[in-house]
């Protein structure tokens, strides 16, 4: 029998990255980050002038961060639990845009935290890799989870079967983020999500998409 599948995104789903990316450009480059929300270079300021990074300078902070200053990252509370105890009925893929150099990265820092499950690396928008690994597992009942409303309309697109849950595991940003209009549900602490998932996985059936966020969340 096909197992049921989790599809899960990593930063701020299972592991803090804003805080230390934040920390981080305090310390190497002279930039207070306030996390107000996904538009990261809008929560960017120079110190010496007020001044707001460019769209460049800003992917090139992340190029920095990724992979030299994981290590700084630390794990959501309740995530290897959670993610143990769905292990016991579903396989679980994390799905991570990452550049691809950076996997063996993800897969040992996820290890130190005790997840061992499949890492796949994307660039751009998830629903086409969230379809293909959903047709290549047999279809069976899938759980995607992120914190970008953008992926969830992707995945929509693509993969409208797929339950779409939000998650932004950051307090200090979870405020700033509306729930993403294409998920069927938005909860930001893995006690909560876990038996949300579970409850998924026992019904045995896809996604309907003509409900709402507010009909779908338990």
């Amino acid at each position: 029998m096909t197992r049921p599948l989790l599809i899960s995104d990593c930063d701020e789903v299972l592991v803090h990255m804003v805080r230390h990316f934040g920390d981080w450009l305090g310390e190497a480059h002279d930039i207070d980050f306030t996390p107000s929300s996904w538009e990261l270079g809008k929560n960017m300021r120079r110190r010496n002038d007020g001044g707001v990074p460019s769209r460049e300078e800003m992917m090139s902070f992340l190029d920095g961060f990724f992979p030299h200053e994981m290590h700084r990252q630390t794990l959501v509370p309740h995530a290897r639990d959670a993610l143990a105890r769905i292990a016991e009925v579903a396989d679980i893929v994390i799905l991570t845009n990452l550049q691809d150099q950076c996997r063996s990265h993800r897969v040992d820092q996820l290890a130190a935290f005790g997840i061992a499950h499949r890492v796949e690396c994307n660039q751009g928008p998830k629903g086409g890799p969230v379809a293909s690994l959903v047709a290549e597992h047999g279809n069976p009942v899938t759980v995607f989870i992120d914190d970008l409303p953008m992926h969830h309309q992707s995945v929509a697109e693509h993969a409208p079967q797929v339950h779409r849950l939000h998650m932004v595991s950051e307090p200090a940003l979870a405020p700033g983020v509306p729930p993403a209009p294409a998920a069927h549900a938005r909860i930001d602490q893995w006690p909560e999500a876990l038996a949300w998932v579970l409850d998924r996985f026992a019904t045995g059936r896809p996604a309907d998409d003509a409900a709402t966020i507010g009909a779908l969340q338990d």
